[in-house]
C-alpha cells in the first residue's frame, strides 16, 4: 500500500489524557482515535495490526478443532434472567427497550447465548464434545475505563465455549485450550505467565489467567522464585505460620483504655500481631457478619465473597456495626450476638490470643479457638503478600504487576443446570452438560504487545502483528530515477508476498524516518541517490542502529531472514 492512500497521521506531542505507554503510543502513532471514554475507533494502521491478531487467533483456534460461530451482540434479557446474572453481573448490564417494550441487553459476554445455542441442537452424548468460538464485540460499562485499549467499554473478544459429557472430557478441552493460547501468545511475541485466578462474574470452579508481566499492569500476581507457583492476588494462597503454644491459659478480661487499633494493641501488650485475633464486621448482601483472622494477616475480600457466596460485600459502617451489637475497636468473636461468623484458618494455627471483649476500653487475653468461640464457616480468607511462603514450599512469594491477556474457565454446571442444557448418556439417563469458557481480548492483546515491545523512538512490534512488515521510504521522489526505483522495489516486494507500505508522501526524510520508528515497522528500506552510487539497496532492521546494503537480487531473501529470526 502507498502512504498517500492511507490515513496516516502521527502526533509529536503526548496526549494529556493518556495514562500509560501503550495508550500514548497508540494515539501518537495513529493506531486509534478515542471517540469517548473507553470507546475507540481503529484507524487503518491499528486495524491492520488487529486484523493480523485475529488471523493468528483464528488459525490456532481452527487447528485446535474449534468451530467458529457468530452470536449477536444484542440479547434478550430473559436469557440473563435464566442464568441468574441479570441483576448481579458487574459492571451492571447495559440495556434498552425495543419498540415492543422488550428489554434487550448489550452483551458483555456470551455464556448465556452459547448455552442456549447448544441446548437447542445437542441432545445425545453422540453430539459431544464440541467447542465453539467467535470473535465478537462486547460492551461493559466500566466505572473507570483507562489505559487506552487495556480497559475499555466497547471491545472485541475471542470467546470460546466447550461442552463435554464428563469431568475427564472437560479437563481435556481445558488443556487443549491452554496449549492453544500458548501458541497464540507466542506468535504475537508475548512471553506470558499462567497463573491461578478467581473466576469472578463468569463463575465456575477453576480458572487460569495468562499474564504479561508489565509495570503498567492492573493485576498483581504472586509468583515463587522458580515460577512453579503463580497466582493472581485475588486467588493466591500461602503457607501460614503456626504459633500455637502447648499450654492453654484461662481467659481474662483486662482494661485497654483508648486502645482501639491493632497497632496500638500490639504496642500496649508488647506482643506480635500473630498473638491477636482481629475481628472485622462486614455487610454481605444486607446481612451483617463478623470475620475473625489472625492480625498478622489481612482479609482477602475476594476469597471472603467466594466463601460466603456474596453478590455484594463491603465493610459495615460504624453505625451498622453498632446496630448489630458490636463496639467498634473492641468487637469480639466470642460475643457475636447470633451474627454469622467466618474464621480464617490461621486462627487454628495459634493459641492464647488477645481479642476484643465487645466492651469499650476492654480486651480479653488467652482467647482460644474452639474453646471460646466457634464459627459456621472456617477457611482461607487471608490475602497473600510478597515474602510469604508459597503454598508448594518453593520459596518466598514475589509480587509483580501484570496485564491479563487471556482467561480460561472450567464452568462445570454453572450455566447448563440452570438453563437446561442437557444430554442423554449411553445408559439413557438425562445429564447436564459440563462447560468451559475461554477468552482473549483482541485489542488488549495489541496494547499488551506494545507495552512489551517499545523503545524511546516508538512501537517495536514483532513482524507477525506489525501493521506492515516493510516500510519503503523514497527520498527525492521528484527525481524520476528515484521514483522508478521505488516503484520497482515496491512491485518486487508485493509479488513476493511481503507486506509493504511505500511512503510516497511529500515530506522531509527526517519526518518519514521518525514516523517509521514511531509506528514500528520491522524493516525499513531507503531509496535515494546514494543507492545508485553503491548499486545496492539500503535496508535497516527496527532493532538495529545501522543500515546494511543488499543487492536487489538478494533483497527478498534478506528480508525473509530478518522477519523469521
Amino acid at each position: 500500500m502507498k502512504a498517500s492512500n492511507l490515513l496516516l497521521k502521527t502526533l509529536r506531542d503526548i496526549p494529556s489524557d493518556a495514562e500509560n505507554i501503550s495508550h500514548r503510543l497508540l494515539l501518537r502513532a495513529g493506531y486509534v482515535q478515542q471517540v469517548a471514554a473507553g470507546i475507540f475507533s481503529l484507524l487503518p494502521i491499528g486495524n491492520r495490526s488487529i486484523s493480523k491478531i485475529r488471523k493468528i487467533v483464528r488459525e490456532e483456534m481452527n487447528l485446535s478443532g474449534c468451530a467458529e460461530v457468530n452470536m449477536p451482540v444484542i440479547q434478550p434479557k430473559e436469557l440473563w434472567e435464566e442464568s441468574g446474572r441479570a441483576e448481579t453481573f458487574f459492571p451492571p448490564l447495559a440495556n434498552f427497550k425495543d419498540r415492543r417494550e422488550r428489554t434487550l441487553v448489550i452483551a458483555p459476554t456470551h455464556e448465556e447465548t452459547a448455552t442456549s445455542m447448544i441446548r437447542s441442537f445437542v441432545s445425545s452424548y453422540r453430539d459431544l464434545p464440541i467447542t465453539i468460538y467467535q470473535i465478537q464485540t462486547k460492551f461493559r460499562d466500566e466505572t473507570r475505563p483507562r489505559g487506552g485499549l487495556l480497559r475499555v467499554r466497547e471491545f472485541e473478544m475471542k470467546d470460546a465455549y466447550s461442552f463435554d459429557v464428563d469431568e475427564k472430557g472437560l479437563d481435556k478441552s481445558f488443556e487443549i485450550m491452554v496449549k492453544t493460547y500458548k501458541k497464540i501468545f507466542a506468535r504475537c511475541g508475548l512471553d506470558v505467565v499462567i497463573v491461578d485466578a478467581d473466576s469472578g462474574g463468569i463463575g465456575g470452579k477453576e480458572s487460569k489467567e495468562f499474564v504479561l508481566i508489565a509495570d503498567s499492569g492492573d493485576d498483581t500476581i504472586l509468583i515463587s522464585p522458580d515460577e512453579s507457583y503463580a497466582a493472581n492476588l485475588e486467588k493466591a494462597e500461602f503457607i501460614k505460620n503456626d504459633y500455637s503454644e502447648k499450654k492453654i491459659l484461662d481467659k481474662e478480661l483486662f482494661e485497654t483504655k483508648h486502645i482501639n487499633t491493632i497497632e496500638k494493641l500490639s504496642d500496649f501488650c508488647k506482643l506480635p500481631k500473630n498473638k491477636i485475633a482481629k475481628s472485622v464486621i462486614y455487610n454481605s448482601d444486607g446481612e451483617i457478619i463478623i470475620v475473625t483472622i489472625r492480625a498478622d494477616y489481612d482479609v482477602n475480600e475476594t476469597k471472603l465473597r467466594n466463601i460466603l457466596g456474596s453478590k455484594d460485600l463491603k465493610k459495615a459502617s460504624t453505625q451498622e456495626a453498632i446496630n448489630a451489637g458490636f463496639i467498634p475497636g473492641y468487637a469480639s468473636p466470642i460475643d457475636k450476638r447470633n451474627i454469622k461468623s467466618v474464621i480464617d484458618n490461621s486462627i487454628e494455627l495459634g493459641s492464647n490470643y488477645i481479642a476484643g471483649a465487645n466492651k469499650e476500653h476492654f480486651h480479653l487475653k488467652n482467647v482460644n479457638y474452639p474453646r471460646d468461640f466457634k464459627s459456621e464457616i472456617v477457611g482461607d480468607i487471608a490475602e497473600a503478600k510478597e515474602g510469604f511462603q508459597s503454598p508448594n514450599n518453593s520459596g518466598e512469594l514475589i509480587s509483580k504487576k501484570g496485564i491479563e491477556v487471556g482467561h480460561v474457565f472450567k464452568l462445570g454446571y454453572t450455566y447448563s443446570e440452570v438453563m437446561g442444557a442437557d444430554f442423554t448418556d449411553k445408559n439413557g439417563d438425562n445429564k447436564s452438560i459440563l462447560m468451559g469458557c475461554y477468552g482473549i481480548g483482541i485489542g488488549r492483546l495489541l496494547a499488551a504487545a506494545i507495552e512489551a515491545n517499545h523503545d524511546d523512538n516508538g512501537i517495536n512490534l514483532p513482524p507477525s502483528i506489525s501493521p506492515f512488515t516493510v516500510n519503503l521510504i523514497g527520498i527525492n521522489l521528484d527525481e524520476e530515477k528515484v521514483k522508478n526505483k521505488c516503484n520497482k522495489i515496491y512491485d518486487l516486494l508485493l509479488r513476493n508476498g511481503i507486506d509493504v507500505l511505500f511512503d510516497d508522501r511529500d515530506l522531509l526524510p527526517g519526518v518519514k524516518f521518525k514516523d517509521s520508528d514511531l509506528v514500528g515497522f520491522p524493516v525499513r528500506i531507503i531509496i535515494s541517490k546514494k543507492n545508485f552510487e553503491k548499486n545496492d539497496i539500503e535496508i535497516k532492521s527496527r532493532n538495529d542502529s545501522n543500515s546494511n546494503y543488499v543487492s536487489e537480487t538478494k533483497l527478498v531473501d534478506y528480508i525473509n531472514n530478518i522477519i523469521n529470526i
